[in-house]
């Protein structure tokens, strides 16, 4: 399946939404502490990670680090490139998304007891996390703002072709 086969919608998230979206996750994980420390998974969850480490006073952070996108491609696996100790009791693991669940499930494999913690959540991956914040159909794509920038774009009048 295509990217465009996959994806017929776009969520573009601004730095501002991401701000808003974390602090009303921590808002929600905040009773849920104290935790220990929390696991990021990078890249993705890295931001939502220092975010959420700030509004819950949280100063022990850790990587696991995965690879299962290429681009916007989904890859049929997940590459654990550095994993953690423990079983993850009493962590809290943040990642900016869970779409199909992949990568869900090999850190869930590696820390069990770990609350799971995502801003946004796709159906397919939802039961897989504790916590999330928005849920977003399957078929869309969520640009994040560290993928994007603003840049200018013509006003529709001077693009479009003349008539007759």
């Amino acid at each position: 399946m295509t990217d465009a086969e996959r994806y017929k919608r776009m969520y573009p998230v601004s730095w501002e939404q991401l701000q808003r979206d974390c602090r009303a996750l921590s808002w929600r994980l905040m009773s849920l502490g104290p935790w220990k420390g929390i696991y990021a998974i990078t890249k993705g969850g890295l931001i939502p990670a220092a975010i959420i480490a700030r509004e819950l006073d949280i100063r022990l952070i850790d990587t696991i680090c995965v690879a299962s996108y290429e681009g916007q491609v989904q890859g049929e696996g997940v590459r654990v490139l550095k994993g953690v100790q423990g079983d993850g009791e009493g962590w809290l693991l943040v990642d900016d998304l869970v779409d199909t669940g992949r990568t869900a499930v090999a850190v869930r494999e590696m820390l069990p007891k770990a609350h799971f913690a995502t801003v946004y959540a796709k159906p397919e991956g939802r039961p897989l996390v504790d916590t999330f914040i928005t849920e977003v159909s399957q078929d869309t794509w969520i640009l994040f703002p560290w993928d994007s920038q603003p840049q200018f774009v013509q006003p529709i009048a001077q693009c479009a072709a003349p008539m007759g």
